[in-house]
């Protein structure tokens, strides 16, 4: 056969499979590190206030550590992969996380504007009048994810985990990590003022 079509030689050899890269890995980071600062500065035009912006990022990046540690365990133990879905999972889980905090800023706006009162008041009615709705969403993904983790095929089977994780990280960033440091920065910002 050789002699019908001269010898081959081999230039490059590319295997193209599901774990994603180096080069992939870098992209993922700088396309994260680019969304956060944009939605840093919208939620911060949005709200009229830079506090704003960082604590919802902080909620954000709190998700993204929580996934990515999730994920660590999960393929130390189980052989789970890094690949395009977790990608996805990853980029979909911030969306909701930051949505989720959104709305909650928005009620504290409401808040502020009709009642008043200090930030740490405004914040806890702001919670206490959305933690239904955020959790009746939430549970809403959750059964629906399980089943799907349950049922689906082995092909989905880390992207529905991936999404499971991210949804539970992201329920409770928005009241119990975004919403306190919002808090803290503006107590101490008072305390700063008087002194």
């Amino acid at each position: 056969m050789g002699e019908l079509t001269g010898e081959a030689t081999e230039l490059r050899f590319e295997n193209v499979g599901p774990s994603i890269g180096p080069d992939l890995i870098k992209k993922t980071i700088y396309a994260i590190a680019i969304a956060a600062s944009a939605i840093l500065l919208w939620v911060t035009f949005q709200f009229k206030s830079f506090k704003f912006g960082v604590s919802a990022v902080f909620a954000m990046l709190h998700d993204s550590l929580v996934l990515l540690g999730s994920f660590a365990l999960f393929g130390h133990f189980f052989g789970a992969e890094i690949d395009f879905l977790f990608v996805t999972a990853m980029l979909t889980i911030l969306s909701f996380s930051v949505h989720d905090t959104i709305v909650v800023y928005d009620r504290i706006r409401e808040t502020r504007k009709k009642v008043g009162g200090s930030m740490t008041e405004m914040a806890n009615m702001a919670v206490s009048q959305t933690m239904v709705r955020s959790l009746n969403n939430s549970f809403t993904i959750i059964f629906m994810l399980v089943a799907l983790i349950l049922l689906g095929g082995t092909s989905i089977k880390w992207f529905a985990i991936a999404l499971l994780v991210g949804t539970i990280s992201g329920t409770y960033s928005s009241p119990f990590v975004a919403v306190p440091i919002l808090v803290s920065w503006d107590v101490l910002q008072r305390k700063i003022k008087r002194s």
